[in-house]
């Protein structure tokens, strides 16, 4: 092979890398996703105006959540897509999910609020199964009830205590869903904190 012929492919392997490098800087930044899954993504599929609006409410939420413990900075995530808002993490008792949910449901231009955060303690076969036991009796429940809107509220039972959280078109249907949990055989106690869609700000699509 000839000194020109090695020069030819040098620079060609070398054009190679640069358009390489240069497709690599064009699809866009990696996303960790939600819960961090590490997808790459080219184009962000919201406006302008909601990314606009979900960063307005993302610091709005983390300033609010960072007020009202410090820890949570590192206890709890919070993310806000199309004006819905995740929440992940641990806390030490069901009370703090719950207020943490209250907190983003009273973020303004919330849609929906999906509270995954996980209570730590140490875990118990027997009280677990039987919490999710109450879980699945009161989903079905909510369900079965025509003048609810099952979809709306999200559901956690400790130790024999019921957490609801969500929104209500009507006060009747508020009770409703109060009224059914308490029903639950071996059910000790119902906290609820379900908010008025009428008190809510929520965007219209």
């Amino acid at each position: 092979m000839t000194i020109v012929s090695k020069l030819r492919m040098k620079n060609k392997f070398l054009l190679i890398i640069l358009i390489t490098l240069f497709l690599k800087g064009c699809v866009g930044v990696s996303s960790s996703g939600i819960f961090g899954t590490g997808v790459s993504i080219a184009i962000d599929p919201r406006s302008l105006g909601t990314q606009i609006d979900d960063s307005l409410m993302q610091k709005n939420l983390s300033a609010r959540i960072l007020v009202e413990n410090k820890n949570y900075i590192l206890k709890v995530k919070s993310k806000v897509l199309d004006g819905r808002i995740f929440l992940t993490g641990k806390v030490d008792g069901p009370e703090e999910k719950l207020k943490l949910t209250k907190i983003a449901w009273e973020t303004e231009g919330v849609r929906s609020v999906r509270n995954d955060i996980k209570i730590k303690e140490e875990f118990n076969f027997k009280q677990s199964a039987k919490d999710l036991l109450i879980t699945s009796q009161l989903r079905t429940a909510l369900i079965l009830n025509k003048s609810i809107k099952a979809t709306n509220y999200q559901i956690d039972t400790y130790k024999k205590k019921i957490y609801i959280y969500g929104i209500a078109l009507t006060n009747e249907e508020k009770d409703l869903v109060i009224f059914e949990a308490k029903e639950i055989l071996d059910v000790e106690d119902v906290v609820a904190s379900i908010l008025l869609v009428d008190n809510l700000r929520i965007q219209k699509n």
